[in-house]
């Protein structure tokens, strides 16, 4: 069942939805790319199927609605890693406080500049954080946090999303954690083609299954 909630953060309040299946072996929260929400159709896609899994999901967005609108205009917020790691913090913290979830294994699905924000927010939290998944995301935005992660990370890039690739090669190059890159044959960024949304969340589940599933 999904549920509405507010999480506190420094200076604000973010809208999420929780979904808690029966049993869940783990949480997996959402850090959606820039110019998109909580309400993303192809994180929703995700997160059902992780549903399918067993596993609890937290889609929540970034900024406020007073935020949003300005970086509508300035485009300034959506790339502010520091910032969005950060909210993904707060969400984090608030996991760690709710009672169904809180002895629950965390990861973070993170896609395009949320990406970038999950390995930050993973690097300064490697007791919290059990693995990452980035979809179509921008590790390189996550700059000197790289060697720092911890958690087991995959990386899903469509095989026609060739600057993307090269971007998520480099930041491997400098992550010392389990990782392994994943490349969707023929999907573009926004994995529209047939079948390119399913393999990722195939992938997502299997990955994050096998380590928030283990003790």
């Amino acid at each position: 069942m999904e549920t509405e909630v507010k999480i506190p953060a420094r200076g604000a309040t973010l809208d999420g939805n929780f979904t808690m299946p029966p049993g869940a072996c783990g949480i997996v929260l959402f850090v959606h790319g820039s110019g998109s929400s909580r309400h993303s159709k192809r994180n929703r896609f995700v997160a059902r199927t992780l549903n399918a899994a067993g596993l609890a999901t937290l889609l929540f967005d970034l900024l406020t609605p007073e935020e949003e609108a300005v970086d509508m205009r300035t485009a300034h917020l959506r790339f502010d890693i520091d910032l969005l790691a950060e909210r993904l913090g707060s969400a984090t913290d608030w996991v760690l406080q709710e009672s169904a979830a809180r002895d629950l294994r965390i990861g973070y699905f993170g896609s395009s500049t949320g990406g970038g924000a999950a390995l930050v927010a993973a690097a300064g939290r490697p007791h919290a954080v059990g693995a990452v998944v980035s979809r179509g995301g921008r590790p390189d935005l996550a700059g000197g946090a790289l060697p720092n992660v911890k958690a087991p990370t995959l990386l899903i890039v469509g095989g026609a999303d060739d600057l993307v690739i090269d971007m998520n090669r480099e930041a491997m190059a400098q992550m010392r954690c389990q990782v392994k890159l994943e490349i969707i044959p023929g999907a573009t960024h926004l994995f529209e083609e047939p079948g390119a949304l399913e393999a990722v969340a195939s992938l997502a589940s299997d990955w994050f299954t096998q380590h928030l599933s283990a003790r």
